[in-house]
């Protein structure tokens, strides 16, 4: 015979979010002028909480509607079950970070009538954003030293053209017209400044040692090349600019 799904609905989250708000010593109402629960404790600004058995846009967009009444919102859905259940989306760090964002607190509810079915991940606080200085220094690093804007915002599977790969493009093509290379004259003629590191690293294996301190371009490099020059993203380079050993 085939199993019975277990079915369960926003209505059965209620009585262990009552429960759970009685036990703080609370007056807990449901469906008082349109918010799911409305839970009163003396003089302080009353608690809601809006009721979805999943994480949605719908439900932050609720939240974020009940603010406009009080400070204290908390947004309770259904616990995931099962260890994939709790890798799900609504334990996942950028859904507590995006109800922090918004001072909105997070419960998850197992259905049931006991005040320990309720786990509070998050409660609503005014968010206080910690600036990431080595990020930002390194995103406005990248900015400044990329030259023009080679890539198509929005676009997947296609390389990222950097301002590391820029230079390492104009390495390449270097070479090509000189055949090979030596790290002292790419330095010399001060169009990459950091020659001798991008082709001692090699991480996208275009440059093929031939001796101590020359290099020569892989078959790699060469497609690399053309593939780059067919999607206009070369890096500008003069065109009788050439190496002198």
């Amino acid at each position: 015979m085939p199993r019975a799904r277990s079915s369960c609905a926003e209505a059965d989250l209620y009585p262990a979010v009552k429960a759970f708000l009685e036990g703080q010593g609370y007056d807990v109402k449901a469906e008082v002028r349109g918010c799911d629960v409305v839970a009163i404790r003396g003089d302080e600004p009353p608690v809601i909480v809006e009721l979805k058995l999943g994480f949605s846009l719908a439900l932050v967009l609720q939240g974020v509607d009940r603010l406009t009444l009080t400070d204290r919102v908390y947004l309770a859905v259904s616990r995931p079950r099962g260890r994939r259940g709790r890798r799900g989306s609504v334990l996942r760090r950028d859904v507590r970070d995006l109800c922090r964002r918004l001072g909105l607190g997070l419960m998850t509810v197992a259905p049931g009538r006991s005040p320990g079915c309720v786990e509070v991940v998050v409660d609503p606080a005014p968010y206080r954003p910690r600036r990431r200085t080595a990020s930002l220094t390194r995103l406005l690093g990248e900015h400044a030293r990329r030259v023009g804007d080679p890539n198509r915002g929005g676009v997947t599977r296609t390389p990222i053209v950097t301002a590391y790969r820029q230079e390492a493009l104009r390495c390449a093509i270097l070479i090509e017209r000189g055949g090979n290379a030596s790290l002292k004259a790419l330095r010399e003629t001060g169009l990459v400044p950091n020659a001798p590191r991008i082709l001692q690293r090699d991480v996208y294996g275009w440059f093929r040692r031939l001796q101590r301190a020359t290099y020569a371009l892989t078959e790699r490099a060469r497609q690399d090349i053309g593939r780059f020059a067919a999607s206009r993203a070369l890096p500008e380079l003069a065109s009788g600019a050439t190496i002198r050993d």
